[in-house]
């Protein structure tokens, strides 16, 4: 499986002033995708802000699966000075009390004119941070878009005079070395479109559906619900297509197109309420990524050792 790399020139800049900022706030907020809420976390900024208390906020979960949102809840929960919790950021009401409460559960001896809260927020691109950043202010300080790295700049915000919140840019990692994560990050639109192809990204997201929703594909597309599990991923591309009148001449299908077809409607809902990954599922890919790692640099360590062997 090959993987997916994004990662343009102003997120450099976005690391470094991460860096600086964390060295001054109280709290960080990590804004996720509830649909992808271990493929979107992202291991640069566990590395950046060392033990800071965190807040995790599964954003988006009104489009995802509430009971593989609740087990990702507890497995963050589970976690040393953190918290997590999830909630639909474009719905306003309630959610500047919600987080500023977390926020002070984490650090409770902020809060004041004395010791104002301060507090970092970020996370990958399209993750839905700047309608969190315009829910929390009733105002929209934040651009928004469906398209990743939309917000390119550093900006504080007052939410009160006591409560100051710095907002980064979307943020990935110079290399994702979880290829499931790149595709599920890809499939959500946290990717810029340069970075992939539709039909690769549509095929993998068919294999995570045809496992785990396989009524949600048959409901959608009229296929035999009892099939799909067993169906190729490309036979089920090229029904869709068929179906839905992506033809090229001749009869062919248009795999392009079906592909667009299948990933929009996931990312809109359209497919129904989906969530790409379990807490269990992320753990295995983490680890194989770390094994393959592990051989490949040993076959580089042994390369480089007979190298040397040669010269001596």
């Amino acid at each position: 499986m090959a993987s997916i790399q994004w990662f343009p020139g102003h997120m450099h800049l976005t690391r470094k002033a991460m860096t600086e900022r964390v060295k001054e706030v109280d709290v960080v907020i990590e804004v996720l995708d509830a649909r992808l809420p271990g493929s979107s976390a992202n291991p640069l900024v566990a590395e950046l802000t060392g033990h800071k208390p965190t807040l995790k906020i599964l954003n988006k979960e009104d489009m995802a699966d509430a009971a593989r949102t609740a087990a990702w809840l507890a497995h963050y929960n589970a976690k040393p000075d953190t918290q997590a919790i999830a909630l639909q950021a474009n719905a306003t009401a309630g959610v500047q009390a919600t987080v500023i409460a977390a926020c002070h559960a984490l650090a409770p001896g902020r809060g004041g004119m004395v010791k104002p809260m301060r507090v970092l927020i970020g996370g990958v691109p399209n993750v839905g941070k700047s309608t969190l950043i315009n829910a929390l202010t009733n105002k929209r300080h934040a651009k928004t878009g469906d398209e990743a790295g939309v917000t390119k700049l550093e900006q504080r915000i007052a939410l009160a005079d006591d409560f100051l919140l710095w907002d980064t840019p979307g943020l990935l990692w110079p290399r994702i070395s979880v290829p499931q994560s790149g595709y599920n990050l890809a499939a959500s639109g946290a990717v810029g479109r340069n970075a992939y192809d539709e039909e690769d990204v549509a095929l993998e997201l068919m294999a995570r559906l045809r496992g785990h929703y396989p009524g949600l594909l048959a409901a959608r597309y009229r296929l035999d619900a009892a099939a799909v599990p067993t169906m190729r991923d490309e036979e089920v591309l090229e029904t869709i297509g068929r179906q839905r009148g992506a033809l090229l001449g001749k009869g062919r299908v248009n795999l392009q197109k079906a592909a667009e077809i299948v990933i929009t409607e996931f990312r809109t809902t359209t497919l129904g309420r989906i969530t790409l990954e379990t807490p269990e599922e992320f753990a295995g890919w983490v680890a194989a990524a770390a094994a393959e790692d592990a051989e490949r640099q040993a076959r580089k360590d042994a390369r480089e050792a007979l190298r040397k062997g040669k010269k001596a």
